[in-house]
C-alpha cells in the first residue's frame, strides 16, 4: 500500500499524522455522544420512576382512568342540565303583580290580578277579587303572551309587566 502513495508523490508519515487526526476527531465524537446517552439515561430513569418507586406507565395508566370517569360524569351532567333546561322553561319564572279597588265602597286595594308565565309567554292570569263580603278567584289561561278569554285592564296590565319580567326596564308591579 505504501508502494501505492509514494506513486502519488505522498509520504506514508502524513498519512499516518492524517489517521491519527481523524481517529482523536472520532474518539472524541464517541465520548460525547457517550455524555449526552448517558445523561438521556439518566433523565429517562428519573422520568420513569413514580412517587413511591411506581412505573410512570402506571400513572399514566391511573391517570387516563380517572379521565375517563370524569368524561362520563360529565356526559352526564350535560344530559342533566339539559333536563333541567327543559323544566325550567315549562316552569313558571315570570310574574307581574296589579293590585286594585274593584268596588268603588272597598277601599286598600284588596283586589288583585297575578300573571305567572313561563320563557314561552305561557301561563295563567289570576284575578282575585275581594268584595265586603266575599272573595272570587278567576284563572284564564294565556298561551304565548295571548289569552282567548278576554281580559280586563289590569289583567292586561299584569300580564304586560309578566312579558317584561328580567328585563332592565322596570317590572315593579302597580
Amino acid at each position: 500500500m505504501s508502494n501505492l502513495f509514494s506513486s502519488m508523490g505522498i509520504d506514508s508519515g502524513i498519512i499516518t499524522i492524517i489517521l491519527m487526526i481523524i481517529t482523536i476527531v472520532l474518539i472524541v465524537l464517541v465520548m460525547n455522544m457517550y455524555n449526552a446517552v448517558k445523561k438521556m439515561n439518566k433523565r429517562y430513569r428519573i422520568f420513569m420512576k413514580g412517587s413511591n418507586g411506581q412505573s410512570l406507565e402506571k400513572e399514566f395508566g391511573r391517570k387516563f382512568t380517572q379521565i375517563e370517569k370524569m368524561s362520563n360524569i360529565q356526559d352526564s351532567q350535560e344530559s342533566e342540565m339539559k333536563f333541567i333546561e327543559a323544566v325550567q322553561n315549562r316552569s313558571l319564572i315570570k310574574y307581574g303583580v296589579v293590585k286594585y279597588d274593584a268596588f268603588e265602597d272597598v277601599g286598600g286595594k284588596l283586589s288583585f290580578v297575578l300573571a305567572m308565565l313561563d320563557n314561552n309567554d305561557t301561563g295563567i292570569v289570576l284575578n282575585a277579587i275581594h268584595s265586603k263580603e266575599n272573595c272570587f278567584l278567576y284563572i284564564k289561561e294565556v298561551v304565548k303572551g295571548e289569552s282567548y278569554i278576554m281580559l280586563s285592564d289590569e289583567e292586561i296590565q299584569a300580564l304586560r309587566i309578566a312579558k317584561k319580567f328580567g328585563d332592565d326596564s322596570d317590572t315593579q308591579s302597580i
